[in-house]
């Protein structure tokens, strides 16, 4: 039988496992995931001259152009957008939050493998667990579910070309701005052919042992 589990608990630990699978791959120096990849080569780019500016700021100012972008691909707006980039604000904070408790983690090379790997596994997790919620989840979620319902494929396959897009768009960003890599390594490119699969895998283990349902009356306000 399988055991229920809040769809209200799958966003909080969604944006959680996300910030946390970010962070980690950040300290692992091998090349970020693939979603924060262009708003971390903009913040380098912008930080100099924008004091201010986090890598947490960055990241939900780049997903409000993707915002936008998906709107038009999908061709409706609905309030649930508006709470995906509220989402995104929360997610900002928590990365900025996580980043700076990272500075206390010591850094070896077996470290730096195990943060990689660590990091890859849990931000598949934190996708397979936003997937599962009715509240509106980061953009970089929504602009899947919301491209493989409008085009009927199936979100994983969807994530995969997704993440392979924000490979590509880092790739040029660094090179326009940089002449050189930047945050983009081994790792972002590895990360970017096999995270679609694990979400696959790990949303099948989910369905396979959890029944997802909600315990709060707020599923309205977001469809």
């Amino acid at each position: 039988m399988k055991k229920k589990f809040s769809t209200e608990l799958c966003y909080v630990l969604g944006l959680l496992a996300l910030a946390i699978g970010a962070t980690l791959m950040i300290k692992a120096n091998f090349g970020l995931t693939m979603i924060v990849a262009p708003a971390y080569v903009l913040h380098a780019k912008l930080a100099d001259t924008f004091s201010w500016l986090t890598l947490g700021m960055m990241e939900y100012l780049w997903q409000g152009v993707l915002l936008v972008a998906m709107m038009l691909i999908v061709r409706r707006a609905r309030l649930s957008y508006l709470f995906a980039f509220i989402t995104a604000v929360i997610f900002g904070f928590l990365l900025d939050g996580c980043l700076a408790l990272s500075a206390y983690l010591p850094v070896t090379m077996t470290l730096r493998i195990i943060y990689y790997m660590a990091g890859v596994l849990i931000c598949s997790c934190g996708v397979a667990f936003v997937f599962r919620t009715y509240i509106s989840p980061e953009v970089h979620e929504l602009l899947v579910k919301e491209i493989a319902d409008k085009f009927s494929k199936q979100s994983h396959h969807v994530k995969m070309g997704y993440d392979i897009f924000c490979c590509a768009v880092a790739l040029i960003l660094t090179l326009c701005f940089f002449g050189r890599l930047v945050g983009i390594g081994w790792g972002t490119i590895a990360c970017a052919f096999i995270n679609g699969t694990l979400i696959g895998l790990i949303s099948k283990w989910f369905d396979r042992h959890f029944e997802f349902v909600d315990v709060l009356p707020l599923r309205r306000f977001f469809e």
